[in-house]
């Protein structure tokens, strides 16, 4: 059994679709998205979280592999990660919202805590 979603993308289309996703994410504190779609996206900024937690050169360059834009690692590392110090985990929180309009599909908000 694989240990995540595949979201009906090949995987190149999924790492560029998650990558984007935390990054917006990170950037604004907040996004709207599908559930199954929010809970990879949590999973992942959570890690970058834990990692700008530790603060050194190897957990910013591991986290500048992933997420896309210099700007918002430096507000990860500078902001968000001190906020969340004393925080083992759980740093994200998910409000479901309904289903979309077009496609029935279950809407959530994920934001930081």
């Amino acid at each position: 059994m694989a240990q995540y979603r595949k979201l009906g993308r090949p995987s190149d289309q999924r790492r560029a679709m998650l990558r984007s996703l935390v990054t917006n994410f990170l950037k604004h504190g907040k996004i709207q998205t599908t559930v199954t779609r929010a809970k990879e996206t949590r999973s992942l900024a959570e890690k970058m979280i834990t990692l700008a937690k530790r603060g050194d050169l190897h957990a910013r360059r591991q986290v500048l592999s992933f997420v896309t834009e210099e700007e918002v690692v430096k507000n990860l590392f500078t902001d968000i990660a001190p906020k969340y110090a004393e925080r083992n985990g759980g740093y994200t929180r998910m409000y479901k919202m309904g289903p979309r309009r077009g496609d029935g599909a279950e809407l959530v908000i994920l934001e930081l805590v």
